[in-house]
């Protein structure tokens, strides 16, 4: 165990709060002019994903993670769960859906990870910041249709719907940014 005051709080640090793990996304010093100092953050839950506001007293002691992160490719999916291999070992790691969450939508077989590790656990995935996934489907662009900076709606390849421009066909590849889910460009 690593004790941290909340002073020393970093984003993407990793805490454990109510034997529960979650990374800092944000967090904010204040001093009001009354009273104490307090630390305002937001923390991911790594188990469901979800974002909590919590405050903590300034100087608080918190337990600190050190999650080791080792590279993997997704195998296959087999029903609920994912089989990733670690490129280091060859070993193979089943990993259910609930576990990875919305993060599914941006997985393909083949794709390269990061597996967030708790000893021998796995507690998380650590998803590139882009990755390129295929139109299955999207509507043609109208003849004159042409209002800058239009957008229609594409659906991909792992069944993820994003907006796209109005060039963009099926069939094409396209790179999408996996932290806001937004099409960024052709690939």
């Amino acid at each position: 165990m690593v004790a941290v005051s909340t002073n020393d709080l970093k984003n993407n640090m990793t805490i454990k709060v109510d034997d529960e793990l979650f990374s800092v996304v944000f967090f904010q010093h204040v001093k009001p002019g009354k009273g104490g100092a307090f630390v305002r953050t937001k923390l991911k839950s790594l188990k469901t994903g979800a974002v909590l506001e919590k405050t903590f007293r300034a100087d608080e002691k918190l337990e600190q993670v050190i999650l080791e992160k080792t590279e993997a490719q997704l195998l296959y999916k087999e029903g609920d769960n994912y089989v990733f291999m670690k490129l280091s070992d060859y070993e193979q790691v089943i990993i259910s859906s609930t576990l990875l969450g919305d993060q599914t939508q941006y997985l393909k077989e083949g794709s390269e990870v990061h597996l967030l590790l708790d000893g021998a656990n796995v507690v998380g995935v650590e998803l590139p910041t882009a990755v390129e996934l295929e139109v299955i489907h999207t509507e043609a662009g109208v003849q004159g249709d042409r209002v800058s900076g239009a957008r229609k709606a594409a659906t991909l390849q792992t069944g993820l719907v994003i907006q796209v421009p109005l060039f963009v066909n099926t069939g094409d590849i396209v790179k999408v940014d996996t932290r806001t889910g937004e099409y960024l460009s052709r690939a």
